[in-house]
């Protein structure tokens, strides 16, 4: 009988579903909304219990599917078992969905592999549920908490309702309880959603995804081509992005349960879920008919352009697999062909790090996915770079910039150094212990520099990367004598074995000794505490290189000098240095720390990093201060505080001291200002751009360490920079130039000072030039000399400045930054550079041209370009042999990478590259960085959009920049010089000049008069605002003021300007 208030009877039903889909579709709808309503409820049910038995064989259940365009059928689940006794489900189809055909039952079967706890009070859901049988029978047979059963298709979602009340309610319309009291109402739930979006809208956690999703295969080849490689984004099907959906939405111990056909072949489709974090286990095979109407002519196609092979079989018994192009032509014959159809279970290998790789990924980084590649055959090797990679996704999506770090290595660096040694081996530092330095070559070297000994025994297997002459000299006679010369220092080659060593140190009497230690020496502390002991008597300073024998491990190996260190104090004549390199991803990626327990060793090997270094590679830094942050999650926090430490009270004897030009640059030269742990300075003193990182910026860093076996042409940097100077500059080169890479330019500028050096030539720097450049010069010893510049000239060089220096120089070196100058922020013209590049060449001088200030020039009226080629073409008239000109640059600026740096150098003389190349121990950026940097240089010769916006929108906000701190500091009676370009500007305080200023409130009080000297001082404890004097410009009376930074930094700035005008007025 027809349920009362419904229709008429079940003809009229019948008669409204035999007039097409959509009725028949529009019929069931209205009845599913009597079934949703308690109401009506039951006579809706018993109303299809009368449909059921209308069409009741198999035959009239087919004829019921063609002519009323719906079929109710039952499905056998008796051969599983379950929680539950029911032996088949009642299902209802329309045309509209997918039928449940043999994709699904063979998916069934990969469920029931597992076992019957895998479901049992879980969190569901079924993607692609189509008319929800297997929602409904995983309800029914498992237990689960709850079902979501999703389908993007609408029709599906009202058919697999219907089908939710036909299973849930008896003939007669009553509940139907489980074991636990609960109905399938209760345990499923249907909505309409693209893939997981219902769940991800929601907030809801799942503890299992199911799919069983068509393959859907592309007609175009060339998208094809691209799925096989995985390259592409939906790839195979919807498949893909399911798992990368299911990675947000799956709790950490999760399991994910899909369907994948064989066609593309068994090893690509497990690949599909391997390089995306998850582990992998066949459930179920088996193989099923390829639909006749499914053209595969594209994967023929790609068959013909790829060493790609498709796997299909001669019907549902061939066992040997068929290419595409055989089954193509099987299948036009009249053959049936089938293909492998797999049933996976996937689980997250390190859930927690790969949830984040993907939710950065998803925000805005989608087209960056296809190069992550979380596959690892060694569970080392993935232990070590998820985590990493989790750690960068994190900051590249929390930070819109990267922070100031100092130049002694990023404090959070340093603080896990310290905390790694407090808790696996109890040694009581922290980070103001710990110098971090780009290698452990560039350590060794800097604090030879720093001490400069007349001779120095250094470990054999250490002097690789020392400058060539310190190893060839033999003035080792003038060690006694009252003044020796400080600018020779001769390195002897020294045996690792203690006892040799201790010998040779006897005998010789160095000032610094730099060894190793044999590995046998290393377990005990024995031969260091006789190492220790000889050189404290000798008066030698000891630096005990201990990287061959420190381990990154959550179960370090004995170490005989840690362990001598956890009970003593390290002596004030010794430290300790370690090159990081053991890391199981990448055999090149360096950095190095120094431990000293003595202060003044501390302050000034921090300032050598800055002054020769510049800084250690930010990236490198991150990397390895992910590994210590790994091992040190492994250990409990020590309940007991460290015990105090004293420093040594032996008697040693006199030590050889910093060289005095040593002593003098770091006194004087304005280097970065030491933070304390609770303040918070406001950096206008530091060359790095503090504005937002743009995305494509972003995506590069990420995919540079998420790609797998990058190609050499992948990081193969030399033709985009001579594409890069060539349109920018117009910088010619040759198949002699040599291209030389450093992780920053200043590194780069120092060797080419060792080169002046080296020809006893004398280096010129125009007043008004990077104080920083200007002072690693002079701690190098190279002989310099200023040029006057003037105020009316923008204190920028002139060729009649020029030309009265040169007259009275034999060898001149010139270092000119250009086009923007820094600090001015002005720029040289093309003209102008010519003209200085004339004389030049009129007296031979060699010229450093260094624009690694330059590329953000916001005034484009006074800025037309260079043509250095055709300059240079023009000055082979003068036939000066002695002159060239060297290309030095950074791209950090340029590119906007803000803490990634990359530095160059151009040099077109061959002579200059041997010299150059004597001088080794250059820290080189590592392929990922050049792999960024290729990629954005190549973004920028596409012109691609998005980073061209966003360097122009950079280039306006520093104009508007500009104008905002000129008229700040003009109210507060400064005297402003007018900037076109670059991150910096200069200002002279002539209001504050002779004034004094009082501070009482702070301890300790602070009183000065304001001069020339004082000035930055005064502003750094009146207000915290970093800024440098013109002891650093060059300048006489003028302070350089960086504009870069984040917008309420800047702010912040502007505010401290004030304050200190008011300071003084009062």
């Amino acid at each position: 009988m027809a349920a009362k208030g419904l229709w008429g009877s079940i003809d009229e039903f019948l008669n409204q579903c035999a007039q097409s889909g959509d009725s028949a579709y529009s019929a069931f709808r209205s009845l599913l909304e009597r079934l949703e309503d308690p109401i009506t409820r039951v006579e809706a049910r018993i109303f299809l219990s009368d449909l059921q038995r209308r069409f009741d064989t198999k035959e009239a259940s087919e004829q019921c599917l063609q002519t009323f365009h719906f079929q109710i059928q039952d499905i056998h689940l008796q051969q599983y078992e379950g929680y539950q006794s029911r032996k088949k489900l009642t299902m209802m189809v329309i045309p509209s969905i997918f039928i449940p055909e043999d994709w699904s039952f063979t998916f069934y079967e990969g469920l029931n592999r597992h076992p019957d706890s895998i479901f049992k009070d879980m969190t569901v859901a079924e993607l692609g549920c189509g008319n929800g049988w297997i929602s409904i029978a995983i309800a029914e047979k498992w237990s689960p908490l709850k079902v979501y059963g999703l389908d993007i298709n609408p029709r599906a979602v009202k058919v697999s309702r219907i089908n939710l009340y036909l299973n849930a309610l008896d003939e007669n319309g009553q509940p139907i309880y489980d074991g636990e009291k609960k109905t399938l109402l209760d345990r499923v739930e249907f909505y309409e959603s693209d893939l997981l979006g219902y769940c991800r809208d929601h907030h809801i956690e799942l503890e299992r995804i199911v799919g069983c999703i068509p393959q859907i295969l592309n007609p175009n080849p060339d998208a094809m081509s691209k799925m096989i490689t995985e390259n592409a984004k939906r790839g195979i099907s919807p498949l893909i992005e399911a798992v990368e959906e299911g990675i947000s939405v799956i709790k950490p111990m999760g399991i994910m349960i899909f369907n994948m056909g064989g066609r593309p072949g068994q090893g690509v489709c497990k690949r599909l879920f391997e390089r995306r974090g998850l582990r992998v286990t066949k459930l179920w095979q088996t193989k099923v008919i390829q639909a006749a109407d499914t053209d595969i002519s594209a994967l023929v196609e790609i068959e013909k352009n790829s060493p790609h092979r498709f796997e299909f079989f001669m019907g549902l018994s061939g066992d040997q697999p068929i290419c595409a192009r055989t089954a193509w032509a099987y299948g036009k014959a009249g053959g049936r062909i089938s293909h492998a159809l797999s049933v996976y279970s996937c689980q997250l290998r390190q859930p927690n790090q790969v949830k984040i790789i993907f939710e950065f990924l998803k925000n805005g980084f989608h087209d960056i996915s296809s190069s992550l590649d979380l596959y690892f055959e060694d569970d080392s090797v993935a232990d070590e770079k998820i985590p990493f990679l989790a750690y960068l996704a994190s900051v590249l999506k929390k930070n819109s910039f990267f922070p100031y770090e100092p130049p002694a290595g990023s404090k959070q660096f340093r603080n896990l150094i310290a905390g790694f040694m407090r808790t696996y081996h109890h040694i009581p530092l922290d980070a103001n212990n710990v110098v971090v330095f780009p290698s452990r070559a560039v350590a060794i070297e800097n604090a030879l520099r720093l001490f400069s000994p007349h001779l120095a025994i250094v470990d054999e297997h250490l002097t690789r990367h020392l400058p060539r002459h310190w190893l060839t000299s033999l003035t080792i006679e003038n060690t006694e004598t009252d003044k020796p010369s400080e600018d020779v220092i001769t390195v002897i080659e020294a045996p690792r074995q203690s006892d040799l060593l201790i010998e040779l140190i006897k005998k010789l009497k160095p000032q610094v000794v730099v060894t190793g230690m044999a590995h046998f020496e290393a377990v005990t502390s024995s031969a260091f505490e006789h190492l220790l002991d000889t050189t404290r008597k000798i008066g030698s300073r000891l630096f005990l290189d201990i990287s061959d024998h420190f381990e990154l491990s959550s179960v370090p190996g004995s170490n005989g000098v840690l362990k001598y260190l956890s009970g003593t104090p390290l002596p004030s004549h010794a430290a300790i240095i370690c090159g990081l390199l053991k890391n199981q991803v990448y055999s090149d990626l360096e950095v190095a720390f120094v431990i000293s327990e003595e202060e003044t060793i501390f302050q000034a090997l921090n300032k050598t990093v800055e002054l020769l270094e510049g800084n250690t590679a930010l990236i490198s830094q991150y990397y390895y201060g992910c590994l210590f942050h790994e091992l040190l999650a492994f250990q409990l926090a020590d309940r007991h505080l460290p015990a105090e430490r004293e420093g040594e009270k032996m008697k040693a004897a006199e030590m050889i001291g910093f060289t005095s030009s040593a002593i003098s640059v770091l006194n004087h030269a304005e280097l970065s200002i030491t933070e304390a742990d609770n303040s918070s300075l406001i950096h206008m003193d530091v060359d790095q751009s503090f504005l937002p990182v743009p995305s494509p910026v972003k995506a590069a860093i990420f995919e540079s360490f998420a790609r797998q076996n990058m190609a050499e042409s992948e990081i193969d940097v030399t033709t985009s920079i001579k594409q890069f100077i060539k349109s920018n500059y117009g910088f010619p080169t040759g198949s002699n130039t040599e291209f030389l890479y450093a992780d920053y330019s200043l590194a780069l500028f120092n060797k080419l000072v060792l080169c002046c050096i080296q020809e006893v030539g004398t280096l010129c720097f125009p007043a008004g030039s990077n104080g920083n450049y200007v002072s690693a010069a002079k701690f190098l010893k190279a002989n310099t000399v200023t040029i006057p510049t003037q105020s009316e000239e923008g204190f920028k060089l002139t060729e009649k400045m020029l030309t009265s220096v040169f007259e009275t120089l034999n060898k001149p070196w010139l270092y000119i930054s250009g086009p923007t100058i820094n600090p001015t922020g002005l720029l040289y013209s093309n003209e102008e550079i010519e003209n200085i590049l004339s004389i030049c060449a009129k007296f031979g001088a060699r010229v450093i041209i260094d624009t690694s200030f330059s590329g953000l020039e916001f005034d484009s009226k006074v800025w037309g370009g260079w043509d250095l080629g055709g300059c240079l073409l023009k000055l082979n008239c003068y036939n000066k042999p002695s002159f060239w000109v060297a290309l030095l640059g950074e791209l950090s600026l340029k590119m906007l990478t803000g803490g990634i740096t990359f530095g160059f150098l151009v040099l077109n003389q061959p002579f200059l590259v041997d010299a150059f190349h004597s001088f080794s121990g250059l820290s080189k950026p590592h392929s990922t960085v050049k792999y960024t940097v290729k990629k954005l240089l190549d973004l920028r010769e596409q012109k691609a959009g998005d980073l061209l916006d966003a360097i122009a929108e950079q280039k306006k906000l520093l104009g508007t920049r500009f104008k905002c701190l000129k008229e700040a500091l003009e109210k507060c009676g400064w005297e402003v010089l007018e900037a076109h370009a670059g991150v910096s500007m200069v200002a002279r305080p002539s209001a504050y000049l002779g004034k004094s200023i009082k501070l009482r409130e702070d301890a300790p009080a602070y009183e000065a008069k304001i001069n020339d000297s004082n000035i930055r001082e005064a502003m750094l404890k009146a207000t915290g605002l970093c800024i440098k004097s013109s002891s650093w410009t060059g300048i006489p009376g003028y302070c350089r003021f960086t504009i870069a930074l984040e917008d309420s930094e800047f702010e912040r700035a502007l505010n401290c300007i004030v304050k200190f005008n008011t300071l003084i007025s009062n």
